[in-house]
């Protein structure tokens, strides 16, 4: 994580955890569920009583009821063990990017792409396409991942939302890709593809 730029600061238990939280006041919590003494659910309870800060749990694999159940609890998103480091760092980054603003009319182009979110409205080549509610929130995270690549399973969840991100398989995503790159024809080539991960924004000419 500093690595790429953030400050950290860690606590190895929930009580001192919570401490630390209080003090610092952090922009975002990553937040393993396995903790000696009490474990990382029962501190996101007690966090959620004096805190809205957007918290990632970390979970064992084949623990779907923890993650549900932290999922309620109001933890924001989940990554299972054992993670890929640059997933675990493309959600961080998706949790700390602030939201597109609707307000002004926000409009983006990439090529010859032009999306108007406020309206929904996609036009390639000064041709207007027509999108499905969900192919044009997949448009609209990869346009404000800004190049940040989007794994599949995050796509999944920021979509379909979490508890269906449980039962749907990524090739749902992958499945909409294709269609929207269909829809989009001479601008299809703008969703790159990033073998065994995601997918993300190419902003070429």
């Amino acid at each position: 994580m500093e690595k790429e730029g953030y400050r950290v600061a860690a606590a190895r238990d929930a009580e001192s955890g919570l401490k630390l939280l209080r003090k610092s006041e952090p922009d975002l919590l990553i937040l393993d569920i396995m903790l000696p003494g009490m474990d990382g659910l029962e501190l996101l309870r007690a966090l959620r009583r004096e805190s809205d800060v957007p918290v990632i749990l970390l979970s064992a694999k084949g623990c779907e009821l923890d993650r549900v159940l932290g999922l309620k609890l109001g933890a924001d998103d989940y990554v299972v063990k054992p993670f890929s480091v640059n997933e675990l760092l493309a959600r961080v980054a998706a949790r700390l990017r602030p939201p597109i603003e609707r307000g002004g009319g926000k409009k983006a182009a990439a090529g010859a792409l032009e999306v108007d979110f406020a309206r929904h409205e996609v036009k390639v080549k000064g041709r207007a396409v027509i999108l499905a509610t969900k192919e044009f929130k997949l448009l609209e995270l990869l346009f404000e991942a800004d190049g940040k690549v989007l794994s599949r399973d995050q796509l999944l969840e920021l979509i379909w939302g979490h508890d269906a991100g449980l039962e749907l398989d990524t090739r749902t995503v992958d499945q909409h890709v294709a269609r929207l790159r269909r829809k989009l024809g001479a601008s299809a080539a703008l969703i790159a593809t990033v073998p065994n991960f995601g997918y993300k924004l190419a902003r070429g000419p």
